[in-house]
């Protein structure tokens, strides 16, 4: 491999690294906030998605730069395309927290009520998801990715689980509809999380064997 292209792909990990940290950070003290509403921490939330969202842009520019310079072939080229399409999903995914942390500050301002313990296990769930379909990336571990494809199971499963729970807590406490309502919201969005971390999986097991496997089931 050129000297030169060796060193714009190892800045361009590291612009990922960069960026994954940040999205992990940021999930994670959005959903810390479901149990402790803050406006203030919620606007400095949104400020550090729009640091996510340039890093985004730089680094689909510098990937459109070295496929531009150095015109990639084989895994060099899936390596450049992986790494646009991962960055999309973390920019996502930080969208995803910003609007975790709206809802739980609409949270705050409604009758208290106990957020099942179910909310912060399928949380840490999506959040070990994301940590673990990027180590599957740094590692080139499609056995690890195909782990977090399965693992979106369990998250869904939560979700359906806390579907029916706050579906019955609204019909005996109607006073809770609304805290009810802007929960559900935030448990669909820690779904989508997941979703975004399974697809993160699906593109390493496309860099590392060149096959395309969205839309298929597990079992396949």
């Amino acid at each position: 491999m050129p000297v030169h292209l060796t060193r714009d792909l190892d800045n361009l990990h590291r612009s990922l690294m960069t960026m994954c940290t940040m999205v992990e950070e940021l999930i994670h003290d959005s959903v810390n906030m479901l149990e402790v509403p803050d406006q203030e921490q919620a606007r400095k939330l949104a400020e550090r998605d729009r640091e996510i969202d340039e890093y985004d842009v730089r680094i689909e520019e510098e990937c459109l730069k070295i496929l531009a310079l150095h015109q990639p072939v084989a895994i060099d080229l899936r390596r450049i395309t992986t790494v646009m399409k991962i960055s999309g999903e973390l920019e996502r995914i930080a969208d995803l927290a910003v609007h975790i942390a709206e809802r739980s500050c609409s949270l705050g301002n409604n009758p208290k009520m106990q957020v099942p313990k179910k909310v912060q296990e399928m949380a840490k769930h999506a959040v070990t998801m994301i940590r673990e379909s990027i180590d599957a990336y740094v590692n080139l571990d499609t056995a690890l990715a195909r782990k977090v494809c399965r693992e979106d199971d369990i998250v869904d499963d939560l979700n359906r689980q806390l579907i029916r729970t706050l579906s019955l807590q609204m019909s005996k406490s109607p006073e809770l509809v609304d805290p009810s309502l802007h929960l559900f919201s935030a448990t669909r969005h820690i779904e989508r999380v997941a979703d975004h971390a399974t697809n993160i999986a699906e593109d390493v097991i496309y860099l590392v064997e060149g096959e395309i496997v969205r839309h298929r089931s597990p079992l396949d």
